[in-house]
């Protein structure tokens, strides 16, 4: 076995190579001192976008930071986030179930635009409410997208009035320009294989 292990001289240089890694490192760290409410997006046609969210709502909730959850899409069905959070969080998370399911289930436009309509006003109230410090819009991206909701209205807001400290996050597919430019942190989720195209139906625990 010890025929396998690298020469005394290797792992010097792999020590040293390491140091100067960790030292660059250091110093990187050391000049990142800023502090603020970040605008981050999740986008792309990607699975992943809201799952990514929730980890940052339940690590938000672990440094006991109350957040809000609003959601623009989904519908009354039952969902794992949100059955979790208000059966164990009720204290540190507020969540809104404000869309009425997706629009080819809805067929009714009027009644979309009204619902992402009653979605940004309860999206409005909880980033202002200075108790929230993450605030999660779930899929508003699709109802910018649709145009149900003004995206120069959504970017102004953030833009203007988000308090400094507040944590706002925008998922969905399609995030429009104007949302990307104004955002601190953005990623696109890609699809390399997802089972749905090989006939598998979304499944609880991992869909929803």
């Amino acid at each position: 076995m010890t025929d396998d292990l690298p020469a005394a001289e290797d792992l010097s240089r792999h020590a040293d190579r390491k140091a100067k890694i960790k030292a660059a490192r250091d110093r990187m760290m050391a000049e990142k001192t800023g502090e603020k409410g970040l605008i981050l997006v999740l986008t792309g046609p990607g699975k992943g976008k809201s799952s990514s969210a929730f980890g940052m709502v339940m690590r938000a909730i672990s440094h006991g930071m109350p957040v809000a959850v609003v959601q623009f899409i989904k519908g009354a069905m039952a969902t794992g986030e949100r059955d979790f959070l208000l059966q164990h969080f009720p204290d540190l998370c507020r969540f809104h179930t404000m869309g009425e399911g997706f629009t080819w289930e809805t067929q009714d436009l009027a009644r979309d635009i009204a619902a992402a309509r009653r979605g940004w006003e309860m999206a409005k109230e909880m980033i202002l409410d200075p108790a929230n410090r993450l605030v999660l819009l779930d899929e508003i991206n699709i109802a910018l997208r649709y145009d149900y909701l003004d995206v120069a209205e959504v970017v102004s807001f953030l833009r203007d009035h988000k308090p400094p400290m507040t944590h706002v996050l925008l998922t969905g597919r399609n995030a429009k320009l104007e949302v990307i430019e104004i955002a601190d942190l953005v990623t696109e989720m890609t699809v390399v294989k997802h089972p749905f195209r090989a006939g598998i139906k979304a499944q609880a625990g991992i869909e929803f």
